[in-house]
């Protein structure tokens, strides 16, 4: 007799492990911790072999866990697949999308109306953070679409947009340069470090935050200079007015999950609308 593996089962299995704990994973599957544990236990009892084995706080993989995750997978994807082929979407679950700071401040609130006018039942679940964290997600399954920051080469972007020193210029006369920056990972850090150095400019970091809110705060206030783009401020700082290096342009990178139902490419081209709309600098 064939022994059929449920795909709600591998779901929260692939979530579990995606997640790194099964309190994490409830988030993704809307079960309760209780019910995780039990659909893990009867996926155990189906395969005949542990699954999971303790690291630390950390949940693991067993060898036959590690087998198992690829061939689940690729189960949940013939599944998704075959969903969006005869429903016409395929979206189980919320629509999951991330921003940059910047584009929160900027798209969001269009963006997720026009969203829920044309899918009024679709639940929506939003993550801001930096670049480096939403991609992450992404390629763990976790996100659907992601608007982030990328190199002006990236074959995601949907527009580029240059680098500006932003702030007062008279305290970017100063010597040495007084800086506001992210921590890192940061794009714009890199590229404002890397021109300065190159150009033989003194600097100091005078402000160090991984909150974009701070940063605004710091530049505001004329405790340092930052780099970014004209959506995080319109203070643009010449760089004859200051002996400031010139910086190098940004791609704005939009990123779909792989193979995205309808709903999820609707909610794709609403965020590439979106950035199209605001007329950025090109």
């Amino acid at each position: 007799m064939a022994v059929n593996l449920p795909t709600d089962l591998l779901r929260s299995f692939a979530a579990i492990v995606d997640s790194g704990s099964m309190l994490r994973a409830t988030e993704r599957v809307f079960v309760t911790q209780s019910a995780l544990s039990l659909q893990m236990k009867r996926l155990e009892d189906i395969v005949q072999t542990p699954l999971f084995r303790r690291d630390g706080r950390r949940l693991g993989l067993t060898p036959a866990g590690t087998a198992l995750l690829d061939f689940a997978r690729e189960i949940l994807a013939a599944n998704d697949r075959a969903v969006a082929a005869l429903t016409g979407d395929g979206l189980n679950g919320p629509a999951r999308i991330g921003f940059v700071q910047d584009f929160a401040e900027t798209l969001l609130t269009g963006v997720l109306a026009r969203f829920a006018e044309l899918n009024p039942e679709t639940q929506l679940q939003v993550r801001v953070g930096g670049s480096a964290e939403l991609l992450e997600l992404l390629a763990s399954d976790r996100m659907d679409v992601v608007l982030c920051m990328g190199a002006a080469d990236d074959p995601a972007a949907v527009q580029t947009a240059p680098m500006e020193w932003l702030g007062s210029a008279e305290v970017a006369r100063r010597a040495p340069l007084p800086l506001a920056v992210l921590e890192r990972p940061c794009r714009f850090r890199d590229a404002a470090l890397a021109a300065l150095e190159a150009a033989g400019r003194p600097y100091r970091i005078a402000l160090e935050t991984p909150s974009l809110s701070a940063l605004r705060a710091a530049v505001d206030s004329g405790l340092g200079v930052t780099c970014r783009t004209d959506l995080f401020m319109d203070r643009i700082i010449s760089p004859a007015e200051a002996d400031l290096p010139p910086l190098p342009r940004v791609a704005y990178a939009r990123h779909i999950r792989t193979a995205p139902p309808q709903a999820i490419g609707r909610l794709a081209d609403l965020v590439l609308n979106g950035v199209l709309e605001t007329k950025l600098q090109s």
